[in-house]
């Protein structure tokens, strides 16, 4: 690990349990399974939204700018104030506020997926539910045991085979045992 990366979660030890973890050349600061901060370039950055970015722009700090594609996208990551960089005391409450940011973040995620999850399963169950209310339907239910039947008959020989196959790879694996030893000798 980096020295400096080391001596910031030293810092963060105030506000718990803090992992770095490599990514993209920098590093991710995680609280609680969330990422709350970022060091890139030797600086740290903490997490924000709309909520705590007006607090860090009055203390006059910087936000993360990442370079790609010949545009510049600044993130949702901001230094903290130059005096609390360095002092473990004054840098908790600007740390609290990057978890604060990330727990925050992570709810406006989560019903999103979920939603997503209760759409995508709802639209086929509607399509497949319409062809079964047709006259076609009762057509596919009988045809539905006779498949069951053969399904069955075939499933059987195939397990007959494996049954006995496997003996045969007992006695072939017991020759092969006893044709080393008899070679030694």
């Amino acid at each position: 690990m980096d020295s400096f990366v080391e001596y910031t979660v030293e810092l963060l030890e105030k506000l718990g349990p803090v992992q770095a973890r490599r990514m993209f050349g920098g590093w991710g600061l995680y609280f609680g399974g969330r990422m709350f901060g970022l060091i890139g370039d030797g600086q740290l950055y903490l997490k924000t939204d709309e909520v705590s970015r007006p607090e860090f722009q009055a203390a006059g700090c910087r936000p993360f700018v990442w370079e790609g594609g010949g545009q510049r996208i600044e993130m949702s990551y901001w230094t903290p104030p130059a005096d609390a960089s360095d002092d473990a005391y004054a840098l908790l409450p600007w740390a609290r506020r990057g978890v604060d940011a990330a727990a925050r973040a992570a709810l406006k995620k989560a019903p999103k997926k979920k939603a997503a999850a209760k759409k995508t399963p709802a639209e086929p169950v509607k399509k497949a539910a319409a062809p079964r209310k047709t006259t076609k339907a009762p057509a596919k239910k009988a045809a539905a045991p006779s498949k069951a039947t053969s399904t069955p008959a075939k499933k059987t020989p195939a397990r007959k085979p494996v049954a006995k196959k496997q003996p045969v790879a007992k006695k072939r694996s017991t020759a092969r045992k006893t044709k080393p030893s008899s070679r030694r000798r």
